[in-house]
């Protein structure tokens, strides 16, 4: 059983449905769960966490606590589910959970492979590729939290580790699974020979997802692989190969309609695709309400601000709750008030709203930006959850089965097309 660790909500929700196009079957839960005595029938579970951007002593913390529970629940194969734009800073805490994670299972060589093809995100020669653009030449330079200024995988991770980290190039995933096997099998014994570190990391070129199958076929025993949901993918196809898929991974949810009831958006993300998003609802008459942090630094009073606003809408198009801003002003807020504190000002104003919104019959929730739909989860109080159909690449409603059940669709900021919040909402429709 492959057992997963995402390190944000949207990442999620985003490899366990790899999981499930890739024949297994799949459940997911928002934070660490209590123990359980019996799960329903299933081939990995996902742990979706809210540790991209914490300190790395809390994010290992939080991550060995995970994978202990998935071990003691069945697990047989741990991952590591990072961003496909590896998000993070050289003080950032992938490498350190890494390490953490490769100690409790005792991995000598560990893959790192952050390509996800489905999403434009692709690896050659060691350098992210976002669509036709290096990493650091992309939007993703001016994300307010994580800003990635270097597209060098082998740099960024090295920067964050003291283990050797080696880079197997596109020629070596294109030789073949076993030639690759036999290449990482050869960072192993190179460590054995004297080194003081005797943990190596492979960061592994992937243009397509023909190359993310060929690695998972190369990785079927490691005890341990790291990736963006793409890798995960490939890895639970080559699971599928070694015996009859699972037909019920595709089907669990499909038939599920979004819960009944009315429909909003929350957004705090500032990619430059967010919005875009944003304005294309804008445009097509959907009211909306922009969360000012320096107008106060109370999350309850922009909440309840913004819940009166909503309470006193007259027209049936859904609302759009946002606080994104274009990089210039954003930089002034972060200036004024600090990047963190910022953050956390409005991400937790919209936990509340959506708290308020639900208790106002609000059943179908669309989320964008990784840390909202974090703190959005967790406001709500969710833990468990169905996936249900995809509505972008990586981008499923997850359904919740309890008695006042609520469908969500958690978007990273920089995912779907920019008409993706429109046609969500459209998707919302029940008759």
């Amino acid at each position: 059983m492959i057992g997963a660790i995402a390190d944000d909500f949207t990442g999620g929700t985003d490899v366990a449905v790899a999981l499930r196009q890739g024949g297994l079957r799949t459940l997911i839960y928002f934070g660490a769960p209590d123990p359980v005595e019996s799960l329903p029938e299933h081939d990995a579970i996902v742990i979706a966490l809210k540790t991209r951007t914490v300190a790395p002593a809390d994010a290992v913390a939080q991550s060995l606590a995970a994978a202990e529970w998935l071990l003691a629940h069945g697990a047989t194969q741990l991952f590591f589910k990072y961003c496909s734009t590896f998000d993070s800073k050289p003080e950032g805490n992938i490498g350190p959970v890494a390490d953490a994670l490769a100690a409790l299972v005792g991995s000598r060589v560990i893959v790192a492979v952050p390509s996800a093809p489905e999403h434009l995100r692709t690896q050659y020669m060691g350098h992210l590729f976002v669509d036709r653009q290096r990493l650091d030449e992309s939007p993703l330079r001016h994300h307010p939290l994580t800003p990635m200024t270097d597209s060098s995988v082998p740099r960024l991770l090295q920067a964050q580790t003291t283990a050797r980290v080696e880079l197997l190039d596109l020629r070596a995933v294109r030789s073949g699974s076993i030639h690759l096997r036999q290449r990482l099998d050869a960072l192993v014994d190179a460590d054995s020979r004297g080194a003081t570190e005797t943990r190596s990391y492979a960061v592994v070129d992937a243009l397509t997802e023909d190359d993310l199958v060929q690695i998972g076929r190369a990785c079927l025993g490691d005890p341990l692989l790291t990736g963006a949901a793409g890798l995960a993918r490939g890895l639970a196809t080559a699971v599928t190969e070694t015996r009859a898929a699972s037909l019920a991974a595709f089907e669990l949810g499909d038939d599920l309609l979004p819960a009944p009831g009315s429909a909003a958006v929350l957004a705090c993300s500032c990619s430059a695709r967010t919005l875009q998003q944003i304005a294309v609802l804008q445009s097509h008459g959907h009211p909306s309400f922009q969360l000012d942090a320096r107008r106060t630094q109370d999350p309850l009073a922009l909440a309840g601000d913004a819940l009166r606003w909503f309470d006193e809408l007259d027209t049936v198009k859904e609302p759009l709750f946002f606080s994104s801003l274009p990089p210039a002003e954003l930089r002034a807020v972060q200036l004024e008030l600090g990047t963190d504190t910022a953050s956390g000002i409005l991400e937790t104003a919209m936990g509340l709203i959506a708290v308020g919104l639900r208790a106002r019959g609000t059943a179908r929730v669309i989320v964008a930006g990784g840390e909202t739909s974090g703190a959005v989860v967790t406001a709500l109080g969710i833990q468990g959850a169905i996936i249900g159909a995809e509505i972008a690449p990586g981008v499923p409603w997850i359904h919740t089965v309890d008695e006042a059940p609520i469908s969500l669709l958690l978007k990273s900021g920089n995912f779907g097309e920019v008409r993706f919040l429109a046609e969500a909402l459209e998707e919302t429709v029940v008759v």
